[in-house]
């Protein structure tokens, strides 16, 4: 299977194909359900096929479909009396991130998320989900909202990583989300973290230190995007999906490397064809992880939160 296949345009002709004859079925009154049931089963197969041989590459194109659920559609479907919080308290509120206080199973909790658009004129708006230092700012003063009132804090991650322009560096990019690992890692309440689309960089790792990192199975989590990898080492983006395999982004690899705590599955298709299945799995592993926290003194939380950072990256050399 070659890599530069995309699953959605034979997927796409072929429900064409099962939407025509339906219509021709209703038009006509002629039974074509036989040839519609083949055509299905076909499709259910295509799809079967590909996406249990997916390469990493073909999962990061998943990671960034634009249909692909985002934190807003997260928040909404699994908590209640979500109330946004702004600003922070410097310089402006920015878009590329959003909080504030909802309630999760009736307990109230804080989130934090990075927000992408559904369109252009929305993806402007936010950014394309690329945070400013003063988003990182505002989602710092969240969590020490959430410590004071011990509020458990649930954080989305979804970003192609920190906007890199002059301005940002201006206002302090790299210093705003040092602060963040720092007060994160030492917040005295439950953590949990929810990687459901791109975590890249720096600007996913700034909301993302917790002590529980959850990552849904077709998300990607890496330290640089595969093309910014590929211009690096090969000075040449078209070795992408080369970068991609030797990045180990995927789910898969960051649970057998213990970055992520559990991979939450998600239907055939990806998320952005099935969301309410893939939220209701998440919604599972928050609750299940959030009563495990809980009931932790807050002097084991913050040893083991410091303990599960310790031991990232260690290896034995035989």
């Amino acid at each position: 299977m070659k890599e530069e296949f995309i699953i959605e345009k034979p997927l796409i002709e072929l429900e064409a194909k099962i939407k025509e004859l339906k219509e021709l079925s209703k038009n006509i009154k002629a039974d074509f359900s036989e040839e519609i049931a083949k055509l299905e089963e076909k499709a259910r197969k295509l799809t079967e096929e590909f996406y249990n041989n997916l390469s990493p590459w073909q999962i990061v194109k998943i990671a960034r479909h634009p249909n692909r659920p985002q934190t807003l559609d997260y928040i909404n479907h699994i908590f209640t009396s979500f109330l946004e919080l702004h600003g922070d308290y410097v310089f402006a509120d920015d878009p590329a991130i959003i909080g504030g206080l909802a309630r999760f199973e009736g307990e109230p909790v804080m989130i934090v998320g990075h927000q992408k658009g559904k369109n252009t004129k929305e993806n402007l708006k936010r950014n394309f989900g690329m945070p400013y230092p003063d988003g990182f700012r505002k989602a710092g003063r969240l969590m020490k909202l959430a410590e004071k009132f011990s509020l458990p804090i649930i954080t989305f991650i979804d970003t192609p990583g920190a906007y890199p322009g002059i301005e940002a560096e201006e206002r302090g990019q790299f210093s705003a989300i040092a602060r963040n690992l720092f007060l994160m890692s030492s917040l005295a309440t439950p953590i949990i973290v929810c990687v459901t689309g791109e975590g890249g960089s720096g600007g996913a790792l700034g909301i993302a230190l917790g002590d529980v990192v959850l990552m849904l199975e077709y998300a990607i989590y890496s330290v640089i995007s595969p093309e910014g990898c590929a211009s690096i080492l090969w000075r040449d983006a078209k070795k992408a999906p080369e970068a991609a395999k030797s990045l180990k982004l995927t789910a898969k690899d960051l649970k057998e490397f213990g970055v992520i705590d559990e991979m939450v599955s998600e239907p055939i298709g990806g998320a952005h064809k099935d969301f309410i299945t893939t939220a209701e799995n998440l919604r599972v592993s928050i609750k299940k992880y959030l009563s495990i926290l809980k009931n932790k003194p807050l002097k084991q939380l913050l040893l083991e939160r410091y303990q599960k950072y310790r031991q990232i990256g260690k290896f034995i050399i035989n």
